[in-house]
């Protein structure tokens, strides 16, 4: 028999679970054990309440996301692509908020939209306002920072939407992007297709033996993502409190002003983890010194320009597309904060 432990599907198994959340917050915590033992426990403790803290919202968040899945709810989106392109700006904005897709979900029902002829500023707006929030972002993130700053967040999402679809379909008007989508066929990294506007939900999804099944796996992923990554995220922002003097962030993002809140977005970019990290994360930072209103600009440029949403757009869209989607989120980013900070 074949000596398969050096095996390319071992190695790479291994090497997935060296990544695992769970084992880098283990592994974050044997550390702490290790070299400052007097802070292990209270690093541990904060970490364990802010999850315990956090749970009803995680079993609030999975219930509906799993719910909206089994429905078969993902097919509403498509209908906001048909009619006036202005009425599309305003519904693909505002669904955006509300889409429950994954982020590799989002490739290929952006590529079936604009391979159909939808106007790219709808696209856009859609596009823009996605990887900001959704349901259990939303809860996530009031449960880490409040009700006020969640709601900033949700509004934020739905503003950066419509400016960057407006400001798309002005540019649109002078002769630009006359064709976004690059030759390359698209597919979906999960295997989900393109929703389909006639399709139907069905909102008893327990009446059928195949929706009852989404739902329970659909619920079992997303509570494993999840209480993974918030558990991570946690240990984080013990560490942060514990560790990281208050004027350090306050040097670099704290105070009022354009330069701090720019200085966030900036940052946020390449620094984001995802949606969930990131609420306790701010959190963090946020009793160190950091603004509010760099707080939500880093979290706003973080979301449209993290990993899944970037290569989402590098994938299907021409680089000019490319660049002024980046333009867009950032400065987008960066007006939300003066707007928060300022209200």
């Amino acid at each position: 028999m074949a000596d398969t432990s050096l095996s390319p599907r071992p190695m790479r198994a291994a090497w997935g679970w060296v990544q695992s959340p769970w084992t880098l917050g283990a592994l974050i915590l044997l550390v702490v054990a290790l070299l400052d033992g007097a802070n292990f426990w209270p690093v541990l403790t904060f970490a364990a309440a802010a999850l315990l803290s956090t749970s009803k919202y995680i079993l609030f968040a999975v219930t509906l996301l799993a719910y909206l899945k089994a429905t078969g709810a993902e097919a509403l989106v498509a209908r906001a692509f048909v009619g006036r392109e202005t009425r599309m700006i305003f519904f693909a904005a505002l669904l955006g908020g509300l889409a429950p897709f994954c982020s590799c979900e989002v490739i290929p029902f952006i590529a079936g939209l604009l391979a159909l002829g939808a106007p790219l500023a709808a696209v856009m707006a859609f596009w823009l306002s996605s990887p900001l929030i959704d349901p259990p972002t939303l809860l996530i993130t009031a449960a880490a920072l409040g009700w006020p700053f969640a709601i900033a967040k949700a509004v934020s999402a739905v503003a950066l939407g419509l400016f960057g679809g407006f400001i798309i379909k002005a540019l649109r008007g002078g002769g630009l992007f006359a064709q976004p989508l690059k030759n390359e066929p698209v597919k979906s990294c999960c295997g989900c297709g393109t929703p389909k506007a006639e399709q139907q939900p069905n909102w008893r999804f327990w009446q059928e033996a195949e929706r009852r099944d989404t739902f329970r796996s659909q619920f079992v992923e997303n509570a494993l993502f999840l209480l993974k990554w918030l558990a991570f995220a946690y240990v984080l922002e013990a560490l942060l409190v514990t560790y990281v003097r208050p004027e350090w962030i306050a040097s670099l993002v704290g105070g009022e002003g354009v330069v701090p809140i720019a200085t966030a977005a900036l940052v946020g970019m390449p620094a984001y983890l995802n949606s969930y990290v990131a609420p306790p994360l701010l959190a963090g930072l946020m009793t160190q010194g950091m603004s509010a209103g760099a707080a939500l600009a880093f979290m706003v440029a973080g979301a449209v320009s993290s990993i899944p949403a970037m290569a989402a757009v590098w994938s299907l869209v021409k680089p000019r597309v490319f660049a002024t989607y980046l333009a867009l989120g950032v400065s987008g980013a960066i007006l939300s904060g003066v707007v928060f900070q300022m209200i």
